[in-house]
């Protein structure tokens, strides 16, 4: 696919030359004068400039990667983007995290980067056409920059691996060309950009350009950061999120050598969650992380609940399920196509089911933490964020400082999953950063993270199928009970089903007859995103079924998904786009063949299988586990994608693997409970993450090539996993597990 340069009026592409003759290439905002630029980035060039792209005299290549890296390596699949345009040589290229870009656009915030974010499967889509700009405009730069020296017009001198090249062989590298290029104005038109056949970077593999210092332990997380003379505080939230503190003896603490202050911290009602403390809290701030620690350990607390100590996880179920086996009226009737009453009355045959699903925590291995330096004209912080754009507003909000006075930096996260695309430990942090006269780290231990989360809520599902007597599904009807992760946030009434289902989600549109209803509960235990979400629960719930309905057939599940799914075509989603059915069917077959499906009913072990589509991207599992007496063993699992043109082959792979990894590890273990409005788990062991010895030695990836524009890829491969396990326990064990966590079910119903 070629192309041309395009910005916006708001944002253009500006070049500078720094001091030592480097090329530098950024975004500037119309209206602003200054935006933060990373001291990697500016060398002796000192500008102010959102910078992109750095070329220096010695031939390096300085990239900056606008998204924040969770783990899913963006950074790197970001950066080969411009490497790739510009048709710099791998082997020379740095990357490094650009932090936010934002600028001050007369007292209001502009973003220079456009939308920042990590984790959230659009880095890829969101800078295909921009990143390709700042390359192509790089390398028009450093041609025009040699023409002179060899004497060629532009039109026939072309790039190679950090080189410009003549006709007859002469090249100048980068480097050498770095301190013209960067005098050259800008072009007067479009910047052309490479054709897919000229692409030598996208689409091969590379490995993350991080790995190196990732292990040999050289990465600097946010926890690793440092100002001098910095104090730490530790939390202790109240157990109820909408507790009071009624008693508070410090003296104990405040004896302590080392501790500084006691201070008490309270959410700000006016505010939405993500944006305020969590949960009443009193601090310990002290002159290091012991001694913080030892200091809230001596803290005498009372704490006196609200009206949810009497909620309870296991009877907020008993709730859902009473609501889904009644007539109520849905809460939101998410999608009514056809006439599913109808087709009630000409069934053949009717297959129904209930699925329940725990709620979960994100358990990031990095906990909840903030660097603050603060005073009246500025405020520096290292925040592990998913979106610095969200901290910005709340530093902001709490110091009234001006859009570019704030300074968020990026380091790469130790694992995001959605927990911090909210931002109460930032909060917390700027409050207690000005209740001292020195920087400050928040730091959480792991018993307030897993306690005071924004948690992913509990669910079930009701399906009610419709089967003709040609083995097609007429009617589709299906309820979901669950409280949704955005109430309290802004978003009107009857938008509050979007975090727990999708419109659009399979099998919409492939059955004539297809009703979709939400009906929601209240709780007052704290919700906000998470991984897959909604894909993740209602998959598991859907793919499960499918292979239900096969049972009832007494037919091959792969026979009765292809049939699902149906001929090759394009189905409209509501609210643009179509899924293509033929894309589905291909990552489908390649697992199942891939995994040996046609012996799946005369195969010693079980074999199991599942398929989904979101946001433009294709994704299937197929697991095989074995079983002696009660001990389960995943032997193989495969997953095959297809999320368009691949950038980083490598990359894909590892991020399809490790969120396969990761929603196994969920699905077998993982569940939060709630009694009398309290959680009941604090650390790893109640809240296990699975062995080694409980996973697949290996996960078998399998990428499609494509050609059209990449689609994202964070979560892609979360939703399947469960489901193709839970079909697989079921050929080798007979038990249907039809709730989550996997083993506690199984085991019991063994």
């Amino acid at each position: 696919m070629s192309g041309t340069l395009k910005l916006s009026r708001r944002r253009f592409l500006q070049v500078l030359a720094g001091a030592s003759g480097a090329l530098i290439v950024g975004i500037r905002s119309a209206h602003a004068a200054t935006a933060p630029t990373p001291p990697d980035m500016l060398g002796d060039a000192l500008f102010d400039l959102g910078v992109y792209v750095r070329v220096d005299a010695d031939g390096t290549v300085l990239i900056g990667s606008r998204d924040p890296e969770t783990g899913t390596g963006v950074a790197t699949a970001l950066a080969r983007i411009i490497a790739d345009e510009m048709d710099a040589d791998w082997q020379h290229v740095r990357v490094l995290p650009l932090g936010l870009g934002v600028a001050d656009d007369n007292g209001k915030p502009h973003w220079l980067y456009g939308q920042q974010a990590g984790g959230t499967g659009n880095s890829m889509p969101r800078a295909w056409r921009d990143l390709r700009s700042v390359g192509a405009l790089a390398r028009w730069l450093l041609i025009r920059a040699a023409v002179p020296q060899l004497g060629v017009p532009p039109e026939q001198l072309h790039t190679e691996r950090g080189s410009v090249i003549a006709p007859d062989g002469r090249r100048l590298s980068y480097g050498q060309l770095a301190a013209a290029a960067a005098k050259i104005a800008l072009p007067p038109g479009a910047v052309q950009l490479k054709t897919p056949d000229r692409y030598n970077l996208i689409g091969k593999p590379a490995g993350d350009a991080h790995a190196r210092a990732i292990v040999t332990g050289q990465t600097a997380y946010a926890l690793d950061q440092h100002f001098g003379d910095t104090l730490v505080a530790v939390l202790a939230h109240c157990p109820w999120p909408d507790g009071r503190l009624t008693g508070l003896d410090s003296s104990a603490a405040l004896a302590i050598k080392g501790v500084v202050k006691v201070i008490e911290l309270k959410p700000d009602p006016r505010l939405p969650p993500g944006e305020t403390v969590i949960a009443p809290a009193v601090a310990v701030i002290a002159e290091n992380t012991w001694v913080a620690l030892q200091g809230r350990r001596a803290l005498k607390l009372e704490w006196k609940p609200g009206a949810s100590s009497g909620e309870n996880s296991a009877a907020l179920e008993q709730q859902a399920t009473a609501l889904l086996n009644s007539d109520a009226a849905p809460t939101t009737r998410v999608r009514d196509d056809g006439d599913v009453d109808k087709a009630i009355r000409k069934a053949a045959r009717r297959v129904e089911a209930l699925y329940y699903q725990p709620w979960l925590a994100h358990a990031t291995s990095e906990p909840m933490n903030c660097l603050v330096r603060l005073d009246k004209t500025s405020a520096t912080l290292y925040v592990p964020t998913q979106s610095p754009q969200q901290a910005w507003t709340v530093v902001q909000r709490l110091t009234g400082l001006a859009p570019d006075q704030i300074d968020i930096r990026v380091p790469r996260i130790g694992g995001g999953y959605g927990r911090r695309l909210d931002h109460d430990y930032v909060a917390e942090a700027v409050l207690l950063a000005k209740e001292v006269d020195k920087p400050l780290r928040l730091f959480w231990t792991r018993d307030e993270d897993l306690t005071h989360d924004y948690y992913r809520s509990g669910c079930v599902h009701k399906f009610s199928t419709i089967i003709d007597a040609k083995r097609h599904v007429l009617a589709w009807n299906q309820r979901v009970a669950s409280a949704s992760a955005l109430a309290g946030r802004g978003v009107p009434v009857d938008h509050l089903w979007s975090s727990e289902v999708s419109v659009n989600q399979f099998p919409a549109g492939f059955v004539p007859n297809y009703r979709s209803d939400w009906l929601g509960l209240s709780s007052s235990l704290p919700r906000g995103p998470h991984r897959g979400m909604p894909h993740i629960t209602n998959a598991f719930a859907v793919g499960s079924f499918v292979d239900e309905i096969a049972h009832a057939l007494k037919e091959d599940p792969l026979v009765t998904n292809l049939r699902l799914i149906g001929e090759p075509r394009l189905i409209p989603q509501q609210g643009g786009g179509a899924v293509d059915t033929a894309r589905l069917v291909n990552v489908l077959k390649l697992a199942t063949d891939r995994i040996n499906w046609k012996d799946w009913l005369h195969s010693v072990n079980g074999l199991g299988l599942a398929c989904w589509y979101m946001d433009g991207a294709y994704v299937a599992h197929a697991i095989e586990v074995s079983m002696q007496g009660e001990k389960l063993t995943i032997e193989r699992a495969v997953c095959a994608v297809d999320v368009g043109r691949v950038i980083n082959p490598t990359g894909l792979e590892g991020q399809v693997a490790g969120a396969t990894l990761d929603a196994l590890s969920s699905a077998l273990n993982l569940a939060i409970t709630v009694k009398d409005g309290k959680v009941q788990q604090s650390n790893w062991k109640d809240y296990p993450l699975a062995s080694m010895a409980q996973l697949p030695r290996t996960v078998e990836v399998i990428t499609v090539p494509g050609e059209g524009d990449p689609a994202g890829a964070s979560f892609l491969a979360m939703p399947t996993a469960a489901p193709a396990l839970a079909n697989a326990v079921f050929r080798v064990s007979a038990v249907r597990v039809r709730r989550l966590p996997l083993m506690k079910e199984l085991l019991r119903l063994l």
